[in-house]
C-alpha cells in the first residue's frame, strides 16, 4: 500500500493549493481506516515541505512518480518517500528517501547504530538512517516480485534536513552504510546534492507507473529454511535485519565481547516469533 501517489507536478500542485500533510493524512485515513498519530502528522508537515523545495527544480521531469508512505511487505514499516522514473539507458529506477528531523547525533562503536533524539524526551540508540533505508530497499528487492522480476533498480538515500554536518552522522565507522545509501543534510548545498542525486538516477518520468507496479507487486513466498541455511553456509546474506532487530543483534554482540570467565553477561530478548524479515517489537535486558 502506498498512501499517496502522484507525479512531481501533481505533488507540487497539491502542496501549493493545500497543506500537503492534510492531503496525506486524509489518504492515510481512507486507506488504513484510522487517523494518523499526531507525531507522524507533524513529521509530514515539516519533512514533506522540505521535499517540496527539493523537487521545485524545472530540470526534474514533471511526470516523475512521487509516492509517500509505502508499506513494506512482511513488516509494519513504511518507506517515507519514493521517486520513480527511468535512467538515461531507460532502466526503471526508484529512489527511496528516508526523511529524518534529527538536529544532531552521536556515534557508537556498534555497526550501523547511532545515538539521536528520536522524538522522545531523551536520546537513544537506534539504526543509522543509511542502514535503515538500505535495509528497506533490500526487503523490497527480496520480497516484491515487481521489483525483482521487473528489473527495477532501487537507489536508497536519507535526508536529514535539520542536521548539520558535524562529523557524527558521516563518521568513518558508518562508511560501509553511507556508500550504500548516502546522507544529505541541512543547508542549500546539501539540498543541491540531493537534487543532483535524483537527476543522476532519474532522467525521464514514468507518470508513477513504477509505483503502481511496486504497490501491486506480488509478494514472493518466503524461502524454504533448508535453502536459506545452505545459502548462509556459502556465505550469502539470507536475511536482512531491520530497525529493532538490528539494534538487539548489535547489543547482543557487544555484550558477548564484554563477557569473560569472571564477568558473565546475560541478555534477555523479548519479542514475537517469526522470520527474520518480519518486524517484531523487541526489548533487550542485560546483566
Amino acid at each position: 500500500m502506498i498512501v499517496y501517489q502522484s507525479t512531481r507536478a501533481g505533488f507540487l500542485r497539491d502542496s501549493e493549493e493545500n497543506a500537503i500533510e492534510e492531503i496525506v493524512a486524509q489518504a492515510f485515513l481512507q486507506k488504513t481506516k484510522r487517523y494518523a498519530p499526531t507525531p507522524e502528522f507533524r513529521a509530514w508537515r515539516h519533512s514533506l515541505m522540505q521535499m517540496v523545495d527539493v523537487l521545485a527544480d524545472d530540470d526534474l521531469p514533471d511526470d516523475m512518480g512521487v509516492g509517500i508512505e509505502f508499506g513494506i511487505p512482511y513488516s509494519n514499516k513504511r518507506i517515507d518517500f519514493i521517486l520513480s522514473g527511468h535512467a538515461a539507458d531507460s532502466d526503471p529506477r526508484a529512489i527511496i528517501v528516508e526523511l529524518k528531523q534529527w538536529s544532531e547525533s552521536r556515534v557508537t562503536d556498534k555497526d550501523g547504530i547511532i545515538i539521536a533524539q528520536r522524538g522522545g524526551p531523551a536520546e537513544s540508540e537506534g539504526i543509522h538512517p543509511s542502514y535503515q533505508d538500505w535495509s528497506y530497499a533490500a526487503l523490497l528487492e527480496g520480497f516484491n516480485a515487481a521489483v525483482h522480476e521487473g528489473g527495477i533498480q532501487l537507489k536508497p538515500c536519507a535526508y536529514l534536513h535539520n542536521h548539520v554536518r558535524n562529523g557524527a552522522i558521516d563518521d568513518p565507522r558508518y562508511i560501509a552504510h553511507l556508500e550504500k545509501a548516502p546522507v544529505f543534510l541541512r543547508g542549500p548545498s546539501e539540498k543541491q546534492k540531493l537534487r543532483a542525486f535524483i537527476k543522476q538516477h532519474v532522467k525521464r518520468g514514468d507518470n508513477a507507473e513504477l509505483l503502481y507496479r511496486i504497490e501491486n507487486g506480488r509478494v514472493r513466498p518466503s524461502k524454504m529454511l533448508a535453502d536459506s541455511v545452505a545459502g548462509m553456509l556459502r556465505g550469502n546474506k539470507e536475511f536482512v535485519l531491520i530497525d529493532d532487530q538490528k539494534l538487539v543483534y548489535e547489543n547482543c554482540l557487544a555484550r558477548a565481547t564484554q563477557a569473560s570467565d569472571t564477568r558473565k553477561q546475560v541478555v534477555i530478548v523479548k519479542g514475537g516469533p517469526g522470520p527474520a524479515s518480519r518486524s517484531w517489537p523487541s526489548t533487550c535486558w542485560s546483566n
